[in-house]
C-alpha cells in the first residue's frame, strides 16, 4: 500500500522533510514552491539549490533586463546583481508561490536604480512588444520577408520616432508597459510589482499607448 501511494504522489520537499528529516530530494527534481522553501530552510540559502533557482529563472532576469535596457552592454553584471539580492532577501518572501512577480521586482528596482545613478535617458523597450489601441492590435515586429531600400528606410524612421518615443515616456509608464507587453504579466501582478493600484496601472498603461499613438500616427496611417 505505502509503495503504491509513494508512486503516486509527486515528490515534495516540504512533504518529505516533514515525515522524514533524512530524507532528500536532488534539488532539480523539485517543484518550484519546494526549491523556494529549501533555499529558505538555512540562514543562507543552500548552494545547490540557490543554483538551480538561478537556472530556471535566468531567462526571465535577462529579459526584463534586456527590454528595459537594450542599448547597455554591462547587463550581465546587473543580472548578478539581481541574484546577489535574491541570495541576501529570500527569506524575507513570505509567499515563495508569489516569487516570480517578487523577482521581476528586484530586478525593475535595479534598473532603476542605476539609471538615476546614471543620470542619464535610457531607450528602455524593446520592439517587439505589440501595440494596442482601442480598435485593434498590432505588431511592430519587423516582417521576415526581404524588405526593399525604400521599405528599409521606412522601417529604420519608424523604429527611430518609435524609440525615441518610448524613451519620453515617464519612468513609471515604461515599467508598466515592460511589465504587461513583454512579461504578459496581469495587472494585478503589476500593481502588487509596483506598489501601485489597479486603477493606477491600467490608467498608466493606457496613457502610454495614447502618447505613442500620437507620436507614431503619421507613421500608423501611411
Amino acid at each position: 500500500m505505502n509503495q503504491a501511494i509513494n508512486q503516486s504522489t509527486p515528490a515534495s520537499w516540504s512533504m518529505i522533510e516533514a515525515s522524514n528529516p533524512q530524507a532528500f530530494v536532488q534539488p532539480d527534481k523539485l517543484a518550484n514552491y519546494d526549491l523556494i522553501l529549501r533555499c529558505q530552510a538555512g540562514a543562507r540559502p543552500d548552494r545547490t539549490a540557490f543554483a538551480e533557482l538561478m537556472r530556471r529563472y535566468q531567462s526571465q532576469v535577462d529579459k526584463i533586463l534586456y527590454h528595459l535596457a537594450p542599448d547597455w552592454q554591462d547587463r550581465s553584471d546587473l543580472a548578478q546583481e539581481v541574484w546577489i539580492r535574491v541570495y541576501r532577501n529570500i527569506n524575507r518572501l513570505q509567499e515563495p508561490e508569489k516569487f516570480r512577480g517578487w523577482l521581476s521586482r528586484i530586478a525593475t528596482n535595479l534598473f532603476y536604480d542605476e539609471l538615476r545613478k546614471r543620470k542619464r535617458k535610457s531607450q528602455p523597450l524593446s520592439l517587439d512588444a505589440r501595440y494596442t489601441t482601442q480598435d485593434s492590435e498590432m505588431d511592430w515586429e519587423i516582417a521576415s520577408d526581404e524588405p526593399s531600400p525604400e521599405e528599409n528606410l521606412t522601417t529604420r524612421e519608424f523604429y527611430e520616432q518609435l524609440r525615441d518615443a518610448i524613451a519620453q515616456l515617464p519612468e513609471v509608464f515604461r515599467t508598466a508597459i515592460v511589465l504587461r507587453e513583454i512579461e504578459g504579466m496581469a495587472y494585478e501582478e503589476i500593481a502588487e510589482i509596483t506598489g501601485v493600484s489597479l486603477g493606477t496601472v491600467k490608467s498608466r498603461i493606457a496613457r502610454a499607448r495614447t502618447r505613442l499613438q500620437s507620436q507614431l500616427q503619421p507613421y500608423l496611417d501611411a
